[in-house]
């Protein structure tokens, strides 16, 4: 078993935010390149939302068992391996015309996403225990700041002539370089107490409420990053190259938010952060439905930021700390279980527009987002 003093060093704290940062990266250099596929295979919006879903379902495969692989070889391994599949294939995706071949690249980038965000995630609690201070807001600051820089480091290099090939390989060259220089951070182990506690699942109801809250403060974020265009444009009347503003507006105030959350945690705590980011999350999503002018959607986007910011860290470390089984397996299963709010939930949300409106999908989010304020006042003030 590692010493936590051990685990509490600068340059662990540094390989953790690395790690975030080639997760966030990661997705972030794949979106530009979604176009570009499309093209290569001639496939139409259907056809696409088919092979954009191998790489959710690779993602929550490797989820499923991360948790276990973690606590059998540790977080370094386990990180290593899965941005070693990300850099590898990066290129692929960037380059094949067959569509099995795509199929199976796909699914091995979302398999590394997948096994890289649940360990990033082990790590982040080990750490911040270990140093006994909030630091997991912190740490998800830099999966947005990734996220960002890939995105948009990109689209530049897009823009500026340079192939989907050459873009593509010097993200995986960035991704290699950046895993190099924090490999030795990054922990041997991926859990405390391996020898007291047994590697056995037991989710009991507090680690349920926490899954549910990551749900749906997951089910919010993919509504932003798949709606939030079409919102502007279909129902708010701007032209299709604002469209990318609503996502902007949101994007930006949750990395702030996040990159602030832990000494904000220090004042108010994790209950009362917990609060407000429910409220501010729900309160978002009304404004929408309210007041339909793009203004206050950008304004109301902007604060749905604000609010979903800090839910999945602070719940992670929540997870991380509780005692129903160990670390590996908890933070897991939370994500695993938040992770389908991100895959499903922008397929519900169109059923519910097609049958009724955008507008009341938006409201349904909002309902829902009462659990998260539900999930705050019901657990534990001393796990909060």
């Amino acid at each position: 078993m590692m010493r936590e003093d051990k685990i509490n060093t600068a340059s662990q704290r540094m390989a953790t935010r690395s790690a975030f940062f080639i997760a966030g990266f990661a997705m972030g250099v794949w979106a530009p390149l979604v176009p570009y596929a499309r093209q290569r295979l001639e496939l139409d919006e259907k056809s696409l939302g088919s092979l954009l879903l191998c790489l959710g379902l690779g993602s929550l495969l490797t989820m499923l068992f991360s948790g276990k692989l973690v606590g059998r070889f540790g977080c370094r391994s386990i990180i290593t391996l899965g941005a070693l599949c990300i850099a590898s294939v990066l290129p692929l995706l960037a380059t094949v015309h067959s569509l099995p071949l795509m199929i199976v690249s796909l699914f091995i980038f979302g398999a590394g996403v997948g096994m890289t965000d649940v360990t990033v995630n082990v790590q982040g609690t080990m750490v911040e225990k270990a140093a006994n201070q909030p630091l997991m807001s912190g740490f998800h600051g830099l999966f947005s700041i990734g996220g960002i820089v890939g995105a948009a480091v990109g689209s530049i290099a897009l823009s500026a002539g340079l192939s989907p090939l050459m873009m593509a390989l010097c993200a995986s060259l960035l991704i290699v370089v950046i895993l190099s220089f924090s490999f030795t951070g990054l922990l041997p182990v991926g859990q405390y107490g391996e020898e007291s506690h047994p590697q056995r699942f037991k989710a009991d109801r507090p680690l349920i409420i926490m899954a549910l809250m990551c749900l749906v403060c997951f089910l919010a974020e993919g509504s932003m990053l798949d709606w939030s265009g079409i919102w502007l444009t279909s129902n708010q009347g701007l032209d299709l190259a604002y469209a990318g503003w609503g996502y902007a507006a949101f994007g930006t105030t949750m990395a702030i938010m996040r990159l602030l959350g832990d000494k904000i945690v220090l004042v108010t705590g994790r209950k009362v952060l917990l609060l407000i980011s429910g409220s501010f999350t729900l309160i978002g999503f009304i404004l929408v439905v309210l007041f339909p002018s793009w203004q206050v959607s950008l304004c109301a986007f902007a604060l749905i930021g604000l609010g979903a910011a800090n839910v999945v860290p602070i719940v992670t470390t929540l997870a991380g700390n509780h005692n129903a089984m160990p670390s590996n397996l908890s933070v897991a299963y939370v994500s695993t279980v938040g992770y389908l709010g991100i895959l499903l939930g922008p397929a519900i949300i169109g059923f519910i527009a097609h049958a009724a409106s955008l507008s009341s999908a938006f409201l349904c989010i909002a309902v829902v987002l009462l659990v998260i304020i539900y999930g705050a006042l019901s657990l534990s003030t001393t796990s909060v």
